[in-house]
């Protein structure tokens, strides 16, 4: 065989060890529309359980929470939960940023690795089901392969506790440079050889480095949560990267149909929560009703 061919044939067997298996299955549900507490703006003094209510009043099935949150303890979740009848959509890992798991001094990796079991168990009392980590950083004083090696490790630890909360540690796409393409995600999920590890596809995320639609056929099952929110290529082009999130759901480059499709196909069915700019109750009508017409097309 000519090395040419080899490389084609080795390519072709790893994208076919990557993708799902055709199902026969019929169509998923209608996704579950969720959104992000920190987006519900509601007069002041409202509460907790006055924003949850307002999510639902607006048609969203769940809430997004960042924790650990002194702000928010679980007798008041719980209670936000059993006045409004919404689910926690997904929790946020909040200190995955500041302190992420590639970061060269091992006690700020401590902090997330901390942060992230407690979250997990905040999601297993909850009856959450993933939890969002940003794995890592990539810059110019840690390398693609220390991030890679110092993420796994931090996650390698807290399986345990994902697995006793039944809470999914799912990793996000984001703007880290580091897991810039679904094969790679795949491959990084897949080094766990856990059930307790998946991951968070950011639909807007990825816009900048390829096509969302490209995503769910790779990762299929792998695929826990959905972050929904669009990108115009052309305003981060002629205004700067960051506002080419500037647009609403459905007025940007995503292509909403193909990517919907691909998720039917990988017969995804959980949560999918905006991360878009919130506002009053009529903002979020709005963003409830949009979200309804680009995903259950």
């Amino acid at each position: 065989m000519k090395r040419r061919d080899f490389i084609t044939t080795g390519a072709a067997a790893l994208t076919a060890s990557l993708l799902p298996p055709v199902s026969a299955q019929s169509s998923p549900p209608p996704l579950r529309k969720a959104v992000n507490l920190g987006m519900i703006k509601a007069a002041a003094p409202a509460s907790v359980v006055d924003r949850f209510k307002m999510a639902r009043d607006a048609g969203f099935q769940g809430v997004e929470l960042n924790l650990p949150d002194d702000q928010l303890s679980l007798e008041t979740l719980h209670k936000a939960k059993a006045e409004s009848g919404l689910e926690i959509a997904g929790i946020i890992c909040t200190p995955h940023w500041s302190f992420p798991l590639s970061d060269p001094d091992p006690a700020k990796r401590e902090r997330t690795i901390k942060g992230l079991q407690f979250a997990l168990q905040q999601g297993g009392e909850l009856g959450c089901s993933s939890v969002l980590l940003v794995p890592g950083v990539v810059n110019a004083q840690v390398n693609y392969a220390q991030c890679w090696e110092r993420a796994v490790e931090g996650i390698k630890r807290c399986i345990e506790t994902a697995e006793k909360s039944k809470c999914v540690i799912a990793i996000e796409n984001v703007w880290n440079k580091f897991i810039l393409n679904p094969v790679e995600a795949a491959r990084f999920v897949d080094v766990f050889q856990s059930p307790w590890v998946g991951w968070h596809f950011d639909i807007g995320n990825c816009v900048i480095n390829s096509w969302p639609e490209h995503w769910p056929p790779i990762l299929g099952k792998r695929i826990v949560s959905l972050h929904i929110k669009e990108f115009s290529r052309k305003k981060a082009n002629d205004e700067g990267m960051g506002k080419g999130f500037g647009v609403e759901l459905g007025e940007g480059d995503v292509d909403w149909p193909l990517v919907t499709n691909a998720l039917r196909v990988g017969n995804y069915s959980g949560f999918a929560i905006a991360e878009v700019g919130g506002g009053d109750a009529s903002r979020l009508q709005f963003l409830s009703e949009r979200m309804t017409k680009l995903l259950n097309r």
